[in-house]
Formats: structure tokens, C-alpha cells, sequence
């Protein structure tokens, strides 16, 4: 009996152990910066693991995006078939360019899908965007005629819906980036695990605002109950940027100002070794390794930085 007994519990050793280390979401970097090169903007495919209904978590690159995934073999077929067929909606955190210019300049040679964003958002795309004046209206709403092949879901601040045609759901949080102009934070859930995705935003104590803490109200005990699996979050300028040249942005400085909040909500020990994807570094000179560089040598609360890469795969 002995030889079956060290089996059996070497077998379930191993199967308890690729439990714990299966990831949950599988998310693909369409674009990661936040400004200057075109070919490389905010943009994040996401799905559940095992899944090949995606969401784009903003839209600033997807064409040129796609084509770096499907050369890294990350996805399958063509760059149309990717567009057409395996994005099935956008989830837009504020109508600046640099997060929505993929979905624009590809909308001719998209399919039928929807696009989310919290009412601001959204009224800026029908007003500004898609309308007859700067480009053709493909969406339901709008200047007439409307074309109809883009379907307007307006999401309501802590509430969940469902995102059409994949097995996940979103809750949007209003953020603020340079009041009184919004951002949006989106929960992305798929059964009991979490990703959350900061779109552009400033830290609570520049924007004179709490809408930073409020969302780390709601998020932090999904974080304590080790459901929330990924952090997306931007730091857009180093610490040498002034606060008053922030223009609802982050640095280092303000990133970790921020985390010790949401550590005071959920205990330091939730944070430690939890993944935080940076965001939305705008490129110029060395900013970018100055930002690398601040950040990795202030770190109190140990949080696993990741830097993510165009078309490089990240698994949470």
C-alpha cells in the first residue's frame, strides 16, 4: 500500500500546485505607451484563460498591434479575422486620441460589436468622433445617418454589466485626470477573479479629488481575498515633472503615495509580491528609464512591477 499511498499523494501534490499556479486571464498588449509613436498606444486585449472572446481595455493601437501578436503567435489568422472576429467590444476610459485612434482609423473594416464607457465618454465619440464631421458615424447613435455597426453601451458608475458575447463583466469607476475632465477605471471580472485597468488619471492629493480612494474602497477586498489578480495602472512622468505640469498624470512618487493608501484599506501583506502593471509611459529623452529606475528603488510595499511589451504575452 505504501508505493499506491506516496503516489496518490505525489499526484495530488501536483495537481494542487498547478491549481494554485493557473492563471485566470491572459491579456495581450496592442500598445503601451502613452504618446508620440502611433504604432504603439494604449491598448490591451483581455480574456479569460482558455477563451478567445477578448475585450480591448482602451484602443489607442490595434491594427499594427494585432500584427505583432500574430507574429509572436498569440493569436491565429489574419489581422482582419482578429478585428472582425475575436475582439468583441472596446472598453474606452476617456476620448483622448491616444486611447482611441486604433478603433477609429480601423472602424471601416470592423464587424458589429459594442463599445463601453461611462456617459462623458461616450458623448464625446458621438459628438466629436463618429460623426459626419471629422469621420463617417458607424455607430447607433448620433448625427444621422447613423451606420449602426457600433453599439453604444453606457455603464453606470459601481454597477456590473455583462460584455456581449464573452464570459466576462466590467464595472467602471470614474477617475479624475486633470478636473474636471474623467478617466475610468474598469473591474474586469470573470467568475471569482478580478483584473483592474486604470485608464489616465492623477493622484487624489494633486487633483484635489477622492476618486482614487473610493475605487481603493471597493477594490481592496478583492485584493485582501487575493481575487483581484493585476493591477494596470499609468505612470506617465518621472518624478521630475512638477505637479502642476502633471496634467492628471502619476510618477513613481504618486504611484506608491497611492498604493499606501490602498495598503492602509487592505493590509500591506495584500500587496506584497502583487502584480503592477505600468502603463502609459510617455516617451521622451530617458523618461522611460528614469521611471524604471524610480520606481524599482521605491518600493515599501514590494509590489511585483511589470513593465509590459508590445505583443508579449501577460498571464494573471
Amino acid at each position: 500500500m505504501k508505493p499506491v499511498f506516496v503516489t496518490l499523494a505525489f499526484a495530488c501534490l501536483l495537481f494542487c500546485n498547478h491549481s494554485f499556479s493557473q492563471s485566470s486571464f491572459k491579456i495581450i498588449p496592442l500598445g503601451v505607451k502613452g504618446g508620440i509613436d502611433e504604432s504603439n498606444l494604449s491598448a490591451y486585449m483581455i480574456a479569460p484563460t482558455g477563451s478567445d472572446a477578448w475585450v480591448c481595455l482602451d484602443a489607442g493601437t490595434i491594427h499594427y498591434g494585432i500584427e505583432k501578436a500574430i507574429q509572436a503567435k498569440l493569436l491565429k489568422g489574419t489581422s482582419a479575422e482578429v478585428l472582425k472576429k475575436d475582439i468583441k467590444g472596446y472598453l474606452i476610459s476617456h476620448a483622448h486620441l491616444d486611447h482611441l485612434a486604433g478603433l477609429i482609423i480601423n472602424s471601416p473594416d470592423d464587424s458589429t460589436k459594442a463599445i463601453y464607457g461611462l456617459d462623458y465618454c461616450l458623448e464625446v465619440l458621438k459628438d466629436k468622433y463618429f460623426s459626419w464631421k471629422s469621420w463617417a458615424n458607424f455607430a447607433n447613435e448620433g448625427e444621422k445617418p447613423a451606420l449602426g455597426k457600433y453599439h453604444y453601451t453606457t455603464l453606470t458608475p459601481g454597477s456590473e454589466t455583462p460584455l456581449q458575447n464573452t464570459e466576462m463583466q466590467v464595472t467602471a469607476f470614474s477617475l479624475s485626470h486633470s478636473a474636471p475632465y474623467q478617466s475610468t477605471a474598469f473591474l474586469v471580472r470573470h467568475n471569482e477573479s478580478y483584473i483592474l485597468y486604470l485608464g489616465d488619471t492623477g493622484a487624489d492629493s494633486v487633483e484635489h479629488s477622492d476618486k482614487m480612494h473610493q475605487l481603493w474602497q471597493q477594490v481592496a477586498p478583492l485584493l485582501k481575498a487575493k481575487k483581484l489578480k493585476a493591477l494596470f495602472i499609468e505612470v506617465s512622468f518621472a518624478n521630475e515633472q512638477s505637479d502642476k505640469q502633471l496634467f492628471g498624470h502619476l510618477t513613481p512618487h504618486w504611484l506608491m503615495s497611492e498604493l499606501q493608501d490602498l495598503a492602509a484599506l487592505s493590509g500591506a501583506d495584500a500587496l506584497n509580491n502583487f502584480p503592477v502593471v505600468i502603463t502609459h509611459i510617455k516617451p521622451g529623452g530617458n523618461r522611460e528609464q528614469m521611471i524604471h529606475v524610480q520606481l524599482k528603488a521605491n518600493n515599501p510595499l514590494h509590489v511585483k512591477l511589470v513593465f509590459p511589451e508590445q505583443g508579449k504575452l501577460l498571464s494573471f
